[in-house]
């Protein structure tokens, strides 16, 4: 099967690789760096469903999700964000730990494992 890279202005990486029916988005962090948690959140969630879209695909269909969070001490508003976001019953399997992140300043990252959308592309 083909292997479609998108997104791939950085040599080190690819925003969007699809495979076999499946999306694989690089790690997403906000759009905005010096908001809190909860900003942070919304923006790195609405740059998934950007990237979800370009790629055939949309957070009903996301398969795995693992997040990275700065300090567990904005785990529940996180979470209150994260919440707000998932289509209930749709909910992906995902992981959240504790991790230092590329910038300071950055609180909150996620990389998403999500199937394309039958007859999307």
């Amino acid at each position: 099967m083909a292997i479609t890279r998108l997104g791939t202005e950085r040599r080190r990486m690819s925003k969007i690789v699809i495979h076999n029916d499946t999306v694989y988005l690089c790690g997403q962090v906000a759009k905005d760096s010096d908001a809190g948690i909860k900003e942070q959140t919304r923006t790195m969630l609405g740059k998934v469903d950007d990237l979800l879209k370009q790629a055939g695909s949309d957070r009903k269909h996301i398969l795995s999700a693992t997040i990275y969070i700065k300090e567990m001490k904005h785990f529940a508003e996180m979470n209150e964000v994260w919440d707000a976001w998932v289509i209930e019953g749709d909910s992906p399997a995902r992981a959240c730990v504790e991790a230092s992140l590329a910038r300071p300043e950055l609180l909150v990252e996620i990389s998403v494992i999500a199937a394309v959308i039958k007859n999307s592309l």
